[in-house]
C-alpha cells in the first residue's frame, strides 16, 4: 500500500511575516516531507518563497472559508495529496513528527475524515474553548468528537471529494462546524488528537471587528442548513441564552442582534438536514447538536 501524501495549506493576510517564516521552517523540519505546500495571500501580495512553496495571491480577501477553498483547489485538484493540513500563519509545529503521526492516523482508519490538533500557547496552556468537547478540563484526552479547531487540523481528501469544501458565504466563524456536521452526516469520523500540537499565541476571536455579527449570522445559517426542523429553535434558543449571559459589551450585543436578523432574512445556501441517526451519534459522543 503506498504511503499517504500530505499537503499543507496556509492562509495569510500579510500581517505576520516573521511568524509565517517560522511556520514554514517548522513545516520543512517535519520528518515526513509535504508533497505540496500552498500559501494563499488573502487579498495581499506575498513575499518570495523557496521552490517548495506554491504561492497564490488573491486580489481580495475571500475570508477563511474562501481562501481555504482556493488552497484546496491547488492541493486536491492534481490528485497527488491524500491529506490536507490547514495551519494558521501565526502557528508553529514544535514537534517534527506531526506529519508522520497524521500519516499513521489516516492510514490506520480509512473512515477518519478529520484529525483536530491541540492548540497551546508558548507556555503549553490550552484554553477550554480550544478543546472540542463539553468536558474540557483535560486537553490531553483525545478521542472521537463532533468538531475541530480551525487553527490546525488535517482533512481527508477522499472526504472532501464526497462532502465538498468550505462554506464560502460564511467568510469567517463556524465554517469548521459546517464542515464537521457534513462529515459526520456522511459517516466520517472526527478525532481530537492532542499529540498533534500547534503552538499558537493566546488570542480572543472577538479581536476581529466582525466577530459578533458573523458569529450570530453563521449560527443561524448552520441551523437552517443542517438541523432537523424540530431542533432549529432549540439550538438557536440555547445559543441566544448563552450569548446574553456571556457578552458584556453592549456594542457586541447590538452587532450580534444584527447578525442574527441577517441570518434569518438572507439565503443560507443549500439545505440538507442531517439524519436523526447523526443526531444520535453526536449525542453518544457527548455533544448533541443543540449545544
Amino acid at each position: 500500500m503506498p504511503e499517504l501524501r500530505v499537503g499543507v495549506a496556509i492562509l495569510t493576510m500579510g500581517t505576520r511575516p516573521t511568524e509565517l517564516d517560522a511556520l514554514l521552517a517548522s513545516v520543512a523540519r517535519q520528518s515526513v516531507v509535504a508533497q505540496r505546500i500552498v500559501v494563499v495571500g488573502n487579498g495581499t501580495p506575498l513575499p518570495e518563497f523557496d521552490k517548495t512553496v506554491t504561492p497564490v495571491e488573491l486580489a481580495e480577501n475571500l475570508g477563511v472559508a474562501g481562501g481555504r477553498n482556493v488552497a484546496l483547489a491547488q492541493l486536491v485538484a492534481l490528485g497527488d495529496v491524500d491529506v490536507v493540513v490547514d495551519l494558521d500563519d501565526d502557528g508553529l509545529l514544535v514537534d517534527d513528527q506531526v506529519f508522520a503521526r497524521i500519516r499513521e492516523l489516516f492510514t490506520a482508519d480509512a473512515r477518519l475524515g478529520i484529525a483536530g490538533f491541540r492548540i497551546a500557547d508558548e507556555t503549553g496552556y490550552t484554553a477550554r474553548r480550544h478543546v472540542p468537547r463539553l468536558r474540557a478540563g483535560d486537553p490531553m484526552r483525545g478521542g472521537l468528537v463532533t468538531g475541530f479547531l480551525g487553527g490546525g487540523h488535517a482533512l481527508s481528501s477522499a472526504m472532501l471529494e464526497e462532502i465538498g469544501g468550505w462554506p464560502e458565504d460564511f467568510f469567517f466563524t463556524h465554517e469548521e462546524t459546517d464542515l464537521a456536521w457534513r462529515a459526520l452526516d456522511a459517516g466520517w469520523k472526527i478525532r481530537y488528537c492532542p499529540e498533534l500540537l500547534l503552538q499558537h499565541p493566546r488570542t480572543s476571536p472577538a479581536r476581529h471587528a466582525v466577530y459578533y455579527r458573523m458569529t450570530a449570522r453563521n449560527r443561524v445559517w448552520l441551523a437552517r442548513r443542517h438541523l432537523p426542523a424540530l431542533l432549529i429553535p432549540i439550538y438557536l434558543g440555547v445559543w441566544t441564552l448563552l450569548t446574553l449571559a456571556r457578552t458584556r459589551s453592549v456594542a457586541g450585543l447590538r452587532a450580534w442582534a444584527a447578525g442574527f436578523t441577517e441570518g434569518v432574512r438572507t439565503p443560507c445556501g443549500r439545505r440538507k438536514a442531517m439524519r436523526w441517526r447523526t443526531v444520535r451519534r453526536m449525542t453518544r459522543l457527548g455533544r448533541p447538536p443543540v449545544i
